[in-house]
């Protein structure tokens, strides 16, 4: 391929003259070949643009956690590179391409993933929940039992919630009658805390009465109720505010 050394036009092999310009070419002389990559009438390389597309596919990559924008990144991506490959460096910005794509790619990725973990999360928190409801109401259920039994014991309802616990390898006692687990006599468990408090007394300061309340340490989050029971046995709910006597009973 020959092109004119003084307009850069492609003219044919052999002329004498420049078909574009009508310049002739000096006795003795030929068209030149253009240089790979250069410019044919000053023999310098062409100057180079960006692509915008590449610069599009990057700032929407950018823009991973939107859906749409991930998505114009990758188109956007392919098509520059295409571009750009074509261009014979005539185009630039491949980096910036490949980082929208890779961007892009990564958004598609990311964004279903936060739209399922949007819907099994709060899923996950109400089973949870759910799942401390019933061992609370297990738990307050033990409670009353070993109350029951402690009062056969002793003849008595313990001072605190502590004196049902383990008697760690001693004999058990009022103290620590060896009736509930340790964590349960720790007064926490299963996201709820569980308040005992004792009632009336006779003049020998015997413990006639109790009652025994549970609430979520963090409401709506490790629970959903308040539960409230006492010497009568019956298990009471509340699901806005602490229960009491007059709350309605657990069926």
């Amino acid at each position: 391929m020959r092109y004119c050394t003084f307009c850069g036009q492609q003219v044919s092999e052999g002329a004498s003259a420049c078909v574009h310009c009508g310049r002739a070419f000096p006795l003795g002389s030929s068209p030149q070949p253009s240089p790979v990559g250069t410019s044919p009438a000053q023999g310098f390389p062409p100057a180079s643009e960006t692509s915008g597309l590449a610069i599009g596919s990057l700032v929407c990559g950018l823009l991973l956690f939107f859906w749409p924008a991930s998505l114009a990144a990758v188109i956007m991506g392919h098509i520059s590179r295409s571009q750009i490959k074509n261009s014979e460096g005539r185009t630039t910005g491949a980096g910036m391409a490949l980082a929208g794509l890779i961007l892009g790619y990564t958004g598609i990725s990311i964004v279903p993933l936060l739209i399922i973990a949007a819907i099994a999360i709060p899923n996950f928190i109400r089973a949870k929940m759910a799942a401390n409801d019933a061992s609370t109401i297990g738990s307050l259920r033990t409670i009353t039992v070993a109350l029951v039994t402690y009062t056969t014991s002793y003849g008595k309802f313990p001072s605190r919630l502590a004196d049902l616990g383990p008697a760690n390898g001693a004999v058990p006692s009022a103290d620590a009658a060896d009736l509930i687990d340790s964590e349960l006599a720790s007064g926490v468990k299963s996201g709820y805390r569980f308040i005992y408090a004792t009632g009336e007394t006779d003049f020998n300061g015997k413990v006639l009465g109790y009652s025994l309340t549970a609430e979520p340490l963090t409401p709506g989050t490790t629970g959903r109720y308040y539960f409230y029971t006492d010497q009568s046995g019956v298990m009471r709910y509340s699901s806005s505010g602490p229960a009491n006597e007059h709350s309605p009973p657990v069926e």
